[in-house]
């Protein structure tokens, strides 16, 4: 297997910067997924790799080897596309043998070898009862198998994955991405998988990298995406529904002192008991907060412009104000979507719409009046100006 290392790598058509100073490294044998929306710059990242493009700037490095001009054939890759790409006169065996018989001679390998290659990767893939059958003649489904197993067929260093299930109907792409993941952790081969979804990078990847106009926003595992997102962007990109952005400011006011519930220590309210004289002051919720984190916050903020984040399973909605009030607010129900396990519910917080996440069997009406408990422990501070996380 290989590891792969991007250092400062540019790709420009014309004057517009399709890869923009990306460096990553991908370790050997991880699975590791470009998540970004359509002209993020990840398929253009994962061609150079593949040798289909070359790089304007930046060194590219398979196992410590320096391939920015080493043809695509000579860096043992193999590349699955969004559209499979098969051969439609060719038979199904004939579309796996292809590789193999193209270099046999440099391969050294015999007829036969190459039949007993074909069959096992056919095999392990399920398609052997489909080897003598046409393109035309499969499902979408049974393509992507064949397709996967011309890649897989001579076992590459790096597998690279452009899309693979995005022409394939939901149930059909929730099992091949079990069988996906499965295969992968079974081969041990380095994997680079492109998508626009981020329920197929979540649930298969190891490491993700967000990337946004040719630059990568954010590289971390599932959980570090989710919840610590370095920017606005990851942060509303990463999640379904995306995490809350509520327009916040600090302001002094008169001191007051106040009890932080046990469940909420270590929030941006404090801890315990605390005194202070600062608020985040938010549409229709005024948050106290400890001094020392009000500094830290106005200190890297920018014209005292602020975003509190929080997800939507984070934030309680009840039907009566409780005694301890941080963090909670009156808000008013606009929509109601139930979702069988869950429902998402709507709701206006001053002129502004958020998003709670609430079990099954709870009952709401639109216009109605509720209070929402927000879990200030889980809260982030993004700076509204440039994006980025504060705390």
């Amino acid at each position: 297997m290989a590891k792969v290392t991007l250092i400062d790598v540019v790709k420009r058509f014309g004057r517009t910067i399709a890869v923009d100073h990306v460096s990553l490294k991908i370790n050997d044998g991880e699975f590791y997924a470009f998540l970004g929306p359509s002209g993020s710059g990840k398929t253009t990242t994962l061609r150079l790799i593949a040798g289909l493009e070359t790089p304007d700037e930046g060194e590219i490095y398979i196992d410590d080897r320096l391939v920015n001009y080493v043809h695509p054939r000579d860096r043992d890759v193999a590349m699955v596309f969004q559209n499979y790409a098969l051969y439609p006169h060719m038979t199904v065996y004939d579309n796996i043998a292809f590789p193999l018989m193209a270099r046999r001679k440099q391969l050294k390998l015999t007829v036969s070898e190459v039949r007993n290659m074909v069959l096992e990767v056919s095999r392990l893939l399920g398609i052997e009862q489909l080897l003598n059958r046409y393109p035309s003649q499969l499902s979408g489904g049974q393509q992507q198998r064949v397709a996967l197993a011309r890649a897989l067929v001579r076992r590459p260093k790096v597998w690279l994955l452009d899309e693979p299930l995005s022409n394939l109907d939901a149930k059909l792409r929730l099992s091949m991405r079990v069988e996906l993941k499965k295969m992968q952790r079974a081969l041990g081969i380095t994997t680079i998988y492109v998508t626009h979804d981020q329920v197929e990078a979540m649930s298969m990847a190891d490491r993700i990298a967000v990337m946004e106009r040719g630059r990568v926003m954010q590289i971390g595992t599932p959980d570090e995406l989710y919840y610590r997102p370095s920017n606005v962007f990851v942060a509303t990109f990463i999640g379904a529904p995306p995490m809350n952005l509520i327009p916040c400011s600090i302001v002094e006011g008169e001191s007051v002192e106040y009890t932080v519930p046990e469940n909420k220590s270590g929030g941006i309210a404090g801890s315990g008991r605390v005194k202070t004289r600062f608020f985040m002051e938010c549409p229709e919720l005024r948050i106290p907060i400890d001094p020392w984190i009000a500094s830290a916050i106005l200190k890297e903020s920018v014209e005292n412009k602020l975003y509190l984040g929080i997800r939507s399973e984070h934030i309680s909605i009840l039907k009566a104000r409780p005694l301890e009030s941080i963090g909670v607010s009156r808000a008013v129900v606009e929509v109601v979507e139930p979702l069988g396990s869950e429902s998402i519910v709507t709701l206006r917080l001053g002129g502004e719409a958020i998003k709670v996440r609430q079990p099954p069997g709870e009952k709401y009406s639109m216009g109605e009046e509720v209070y929402i408990d927000i879990d200030l422990r889980k809260a982030l501070v993004f700076n509204a100006i440039n994006g980025g996380l504060i705390t």
